[in-house]
Parts: structure tokens; C-alpha cells; sequence
């Protein structure tokens, strides 16, 4: 990482925190580029527009959600099968990944239901 230097360093950080939204990390890279001599102002922008580019995604799946909801066949998925069929064949290909991979099923299933 030598291409980089410690401000580049302390703005890429700072927009990996933002997208994986990490607050610890946020806590160490905002003193860390402020020591790599980046002003509050720069540090904000830097911060803005990383949650613009994080937010892309967030509204695509958004959008797609809600017009799955206003479409006439909403329930409805291609070759007939209803949004419980389509939940349950979800939860079978996880519990197949979860056991190719040695994980409990279970938890993974609980988690990407109810996050």
C-alpha cells in the first residue's frame, strides 16, 4: 500500500467505514485523518459522499420492493408458485448452503429472516 499516501489512506478507510457501516471504524479513521492533516470540512465530504454511493443499492432494493407491492401479481412469482413456495424454496437452498459450509442452518435462516 505505498501507492497510497496517509490522507488517500484515511479517505479510502473513511468510505469503507461509511459502506459497512462501522461505527468503531469511524471512530478510529476521523482522528486518524485529521492526524493525516485532512480538514473537518474534507473529512465531511469524504463522509457525505460515500454514503451517496452506499445508498445506490439501498434505494435499488427499495424501489424494487415497492413495486413488486403495486404490480396486480405481486404473490405471484414466475411458474405459478406463490411468495410462501418462494420463501420456503429460500430457506431450503440456505439450509443446503449452511450444511455445505458447516453452519448451523437454523441461525443463518433466523438471521436473514429477522434481521
Amino acid at each position: 500500500m505505498n501507492d497510497l499516501n496517509h490522507r488517500e489512506r484515511e479517505l479510502a478507510a473513511l468510505g469503507a467505514a461509511v459502506g459497512s457501516n462501522c461505527i468503531s471504524c469511524i471512530e478510529y479513521h476521523i482522528p486518524e485523518a485529521r492526524w493525516a492533516s485532512l480538514t473537518d470540512s474534507q473529512i465531511a465530504e469524504a463522509i457525505r459522499l460515500s454514503d451517496k454511493v452506499r445508498l445506490v443499492p439501498t434505494r435499488k432494493v427499495l424501489d424494487t420492493a415497492m413495486r413488486m407491492l403495486t404490480e396486480p401479481s405481486a404473490g405471484t412469482h414466475a411458474g405459478g408458485r406463490n411468495s410462501v413456495e418462494t420463501a420456503e424454496a429460500a430457506h431450503g437452498r440456505s439450509s443446503r448452503l449452511c450444511a455445505h459450509l458447516g453452519e448451523d442452518s437454523d441461525a443463518l435462516s433466523s438471521f436473514s429472516i429477522h434481521f
